[in-house]
């Protein structure tokens, strides 16, 4: 998964392919082709980076025949995509509203099939496009408006984040394309946390976090995760800690210490429980 030369939108698809069988790898990066091709077709010969990142825009979010004249939109009754089936870059594909999630991967996974530099990036609870153009410059596109620029005071604005979390890199940052592997790939974590398979929540965590050291985000899950082993473990099981099996204390012990670890790693990275939170 993490080659460097593994197609982002092939992860996007095999993660959701693992959360729902019904999800088709094959006709996912097909569509997503298709896409482009459209796209291109709509360039003159020679486009330049501005011109071919403008046809993109119309293409996905102004109706037209194009698009069969259904636009691409936010869907704001989920905009975080909290619901599982949201975060289904299928789903997005068919009904054609997304979410911070969604948009701005299908943006991306086009934009890099006609040539245009873009990474990921991630604010609180968000996440957002790093693009290059031809002169060099760095700017932010955010796929939820329309793929339009957005500073960074924007997100800082919107996003509530700590100074220590930008400085360290948690946030606004663009993603080398390991780290947005193990982006995408973390809401394997969120299916298993949510299935309360804790062992699973965290086994995949570890590997993610090698590849990304830095996403703090998901450095709290992994201590949700062993915090979820305490409670699934010890939680009304047990009214005397002398009652507790040997066995098993030893291993509550390191969830225990596992799980403030976590937390502790995150928090000195600068993440917050209410980062992203609007106060």
């Amino acid at each position: 998964m993490f080659t460097p030369e593994r197609d982002l939108a092939d992860v996007k698809f095999s993660v959701d392919h693992m959360i729902d069988a019904s999800v088709s790898i094959e006709a996912g990066i097909a569509e997503i082709d298709r896409m482009a091709a459209d796209v291109k077709a709509m360039l003159p010969e020679n486009a330049s980076s501005s011109e071919t990142l403008i046809a993109l825009r119309r293409y996905l979010y102004e109706p037209g025949e194009w698009n069969g004249g259904s636009a691409f939109s936010y869907d704001q009754t989920d905009p975080l995509g909290i619901n599982p089936t949201n975060r289904r870059l299928s789903n997005y594909l068919k009904t054609r509203r997304g979410n911070c999630i969604t948009m701005p991967m299908l943006m991306l996974f086009i934009g890099k099939r006609l040539g245009l530099n873009m990474t990921l990036a991630q604010a609180p609870l968000h996440v957002f496009i790093k693009y290059t153009d031809d002169d060099g410059k760095i700017w932010n596109l955010e796929a939820t408006s329309g793929g339009g620029f957005t500073r960074d005071v924007w997100y800082r604005q919107k996003l509530p984040m700590s100074d220590e979390a930008v400085t360290n890199g948690v946030y606004l940052q663009s993603l080398s394309h390991d780290e947005a592997v193990a982006l995408i790939a973390s809401s394997l974590v969120e299916h298993k946390l949510g299935e309360g398979d804790f062992e699973g929540a965290v086994a995949i965590s570890n590997v993610l976090l090698r590849h990304y050291p830095k996403f703090a985000y998901l450095l709290a899950k992994l201590g949700n995760a062993y915090g979820g082993l305490l409670q699934r473990e010890l939680a009304g099981k047990y009214t005397r800690m002398e009652d507790i099996p040997p066995n098993l204390k030893i291993k509550a012990d390191e969830w225990y210490r596992l799980n403030g670890e976590a937390f502790t790693k995150a928090e000195e990275l600068g993440w917050r429980p209410e980062d992203g939170q609007i106060q």
